[in-house]
């Protein structure tokens, strides 16, 4: 007996399919906005500039199927996208570190859906501590903890300085986190079943402006 459409998608998905989905979504809403109510993988794959049969590969996660000469229904597309990313349901995540970077991503949320909810930020800054940013109200540090347990929230977000984010990580460890969305320089050392997602200015920057110096380079070539 074959497995069922659930359990296929249970199969590990690329990363780089997982960081495409979402730029599907967006474009399936504003689709959708514009009334079209079926749109072909080719249709997708020009206007986002990406091969038609990489787009088929990557929406089949989704367990939606598209109708020759048809296409996919927009709608139910935009449904299992959702419903696959988890975009359709509440991911309640704790922030640590509310500078610069923190506060930019709790102003963003407000405007924005990024799949996860951050219910509370958390500093050792006492001018930080008691302000409010985007909605989202800023504590105490040491208050982590008490809070961790009466919550059960599984997702940290770590936008500390790079000489406290290891010791920090081990703390949303011990307070029950289990997926860290790790946005400062350190290669973190935590148990193998953490699940660590690296998101580096720096690192993207300095790829940007490589990228930019070899392509000036080629040119003047």
């Amino acid at each position: 007996m074959k497995g069922s459409g659930k359990n296929r998608l249970k199969k590990r998905v690329s990363e780089p399919t997982l960081k495409r989905l979402p730029g599907y979504l967006y474009y399936l809403e504003k689709a959708k906005e514009k009334g079209i109510i079926s749109i072909s993988a080719p249709t997708i794959g020009k206007d986002l500039n990406c091969d038609a049969t990489q787009v088929v590969k990557d929406l089949a996660v989704t367990g939606v199927k598209g109708k020759p000469k048809v296409g996919y229904n927009t709608y139910e597309l935009i449904h299992g996208l959702e419903d696959f990313l988890g975009f359709n349901r509440t991911n309640e995540a704790f922030l640590v570190g509310a500078g610069n970077l923190g506060s930019a991503l709790m102003a963003y949320q407000e405007h924005q859906v990024l799949g996860l909810k951050i219910i509370a930020a958390f500093d050792v800054d006492e001018k930080k501590v008691g302000t409010h940013i985007g909605g989202i109200h800023v504590l105490e540090y040491k208050k982590l903890f008490s809070l961790s347990k009466r919550l059960n929230v599984k997702i940290g977000v770590l936008t500390t300085p790079n000489d406290v984010a290891q010791k920090v990580a081990e703390e949303f460890v011990n307070c029950g986190i289990k997926a860290i969305w790790n946005f400062t320089l350190v290669n973190l050392k935590l148990p193998g079943e953490i699940i660590v997602q690296n998101t580096s200015m720096s690192s993207d920057s300095a790829v940007l402006i490589r990228r930019l110096n070899d392509s000036e380079v080629t040119i003047k070539n």
